[in-house]
């Protein structure tokens, strides 16, 4: 069953995703070399906590950590580890936020240190393939022309769809009806209309797009070992643009502080 919300309950998923773009940034600034992911974790939980607000994440299906955080050649839902961030990864940092009854998701692959010219457009182009999935949550349209715009412009630029792994409805579930692929026809599956939220979130692999999860039950991982990225916005739809409401701004100006 599809949920629609009415504007008092997207005004509150968009507090919930809002915080989470806020510790979003939070981490920004602590994402460095010699920094581990489990550093990043319990910073993320104090600060939402701080905001009286719950890690949605943590305990949801028995995941152990507040932030998923994916490294390199994992795709998503990576534990939190003791190991110190290098010079040259990437991470993915994909957070939620349960706040008066309501969540926010959103996630942001950060590069630690200087990275390659050929990992930071992986970086751009997930982005952009975010950016043009969400262009078109909009009254009218329907789920597979989000997917077929993602999966197009991956295509076009050579990297490769995780399609065991797609986006969702959210509201006072985290996961809710409908899945959001990164594929898809135009035209094709549920129409959308006002009052649906969904989370978007493209996930390109620089080679195959096979994946496997890993022995801890959580991490999903490249088959080939290749690098991936992940970029994912909260967005209800509009009926003439769509109502992003998670922001990636706070947390660049963040990282715009580090690296100029």
């Amino acid at each position: 069953m599809i949920y629609y919300k009415d504007i008092n309950e997207i005004e509150k998923i968009r507090s919930s995703a809002l915080l989470v773009s806020r510790t979003l940034a939070e981490i920004a600034s602590l994402v460095k070399p010699g920094v581990s992911s489990l550093e990043l974790d319990a910073r993320a939980e104090e600060f939402i906590m701080d905001n009286k607000a719950k890690p949605g994440f943590k305990g949801y299906q028995g995941f152990p950590a507040t932030i998923c955080a994916s490294k390199n050649n994992e795709v998503v839902h990576g534990i939190p580890t003791d190991e110190p961030l290098r010079e040259g990864d990437i991470i993915s940092i994909d957070c939620g936020v349960l706040k008066d009854g309501f969540y926010g998701d959103s996630a942001y692959t950060f590069a630690v240190g200087n990275i390659s010219e050929e990992v930071q457009e992986l970086l751009n182009t997930t982005k952009r393939c975010l950016s043009e999935g969400v262009n078109n949550v909009v009254d009218g349209n329907t789920i597979g022309d989000i997917g077929s715009n993602i999966e197009k412009v991956a295509k076009d630029r050579g990297y490769s769809i995780v399609k065991e792994l797609v986006g969702h409805g959210i509201g006072k579930n985290l996961h809710e009806e409908p899945n959001v692929p990164n594929y898809g026809k135009s035209g094709k599956g549920i129409k959308l209309s006002k009052g649906l939220v969904i989370a978007v979130e493209p996930m390109l692999n620089i080679g195959s797009s096979a994946v496997c999860t890993s022995e801890d039950g959580w991490t999903v991982l490249t088959q080939d070992g290749s690098l991936s990225a992940h970029f994912e916005h909260t967005v209800a739809v509009g009926l003439d643009e769509p109502d992003i409401l998670s922001d990636f701004e706070i947390i660049e100006n963040e990282i715009k502080k580090i690296y100029g």
